[in-house]
């Protein structure tokens, strides 16, 4: 997939998944919400170990840094046994969404990041990564306002914003966050294509 002026936007993803997942493998203390969902069967409170949970989630995450073919399954397995711990892990279940839509099972992938959203209330990256779930199975409205959450929950948070302004200018649905998207882009973002992407957009804005 490519923007107009010919950008990549698979390396766009890639950084943006990249950041919200390193993000999220950290975040610790996860409070005891119940989530509803018929993916998993619910876990007395007393079967809870969320210090193994932590440590599995992070040897997860180590594997999914990995470059090797079997990286992602191991990574699944890992995870799987985390939320066996403690079921109410919210990064474990983020981390877990990365693993599907990295396969491409984007229905799995967006159940994992609802129930992290759930569970992780203050973190913007479940909401980013539910947001690239949506983008990705076509269900642009919905992926625009996810992207918005993301920022609401954390106003300066650098991966949603390059993706909501990306995906404003490639469907032609510009409003008034726009342009400062773009400025704030222009000046911070997360690499020189990123930057050079929002320059130019900012000068074509201006010369339609």
């Amino acid at each position: 997939m490519k923007m107009s002026d010919g950008v990549d936007l698979r390396g766009f993803t890639a950084l943006c998944v990249a950041g919200a997942l390193l993000a999220a493998a950290c975040a610790t203390g996860c409070g005891p919400q119940r989530v509803s969902s018929s993916a998993y069967a619910p876990q007395p409170e007393v079967e809870r170990n969320s210090t193994k949970a932590e440590v599995l989630t992070r040897k997860a995450v180590e594997r999914m840094d990995s470059a090797e073919a079997s990286a992602d399954e191991e990574a699944e397995a890992i995870l799987r046994e985390a939320l066996a711990a403690d079921l109410y892990h919210g990064p474990a279940h983020n981390n877990l969404g990365v693993v599907y839509l990295r396969q491409g099972r984007l229905y799995e992938a967006a159940n994992e990041f609802e129930w992290a959203r759930k569970l992780m209330p203050g973190n913007p990256d479940p909401r980013f990564n539910l947001a690239l779930t949506l983008e990705r199975a076509g269900r642009t409205g919905e992926a625009l306002a996810m992207y918005g959450t993301a920022l609401e929950v954390e106003e300066g948070h650098l991966p949603s914003m390059q993706a909501l302004a990306r995906l404003q200018v490639k469907g032609s649905r510009h409003d008034g966050r726009t342009d400062g998207l773009l400025r704030e882009i222009a000046l911070r973002g997360s690499s020189a294509e990123w930057r050079d992407w929002a320059q130019r957009e900012l000068v074509r804005r201006s010369n339609p």
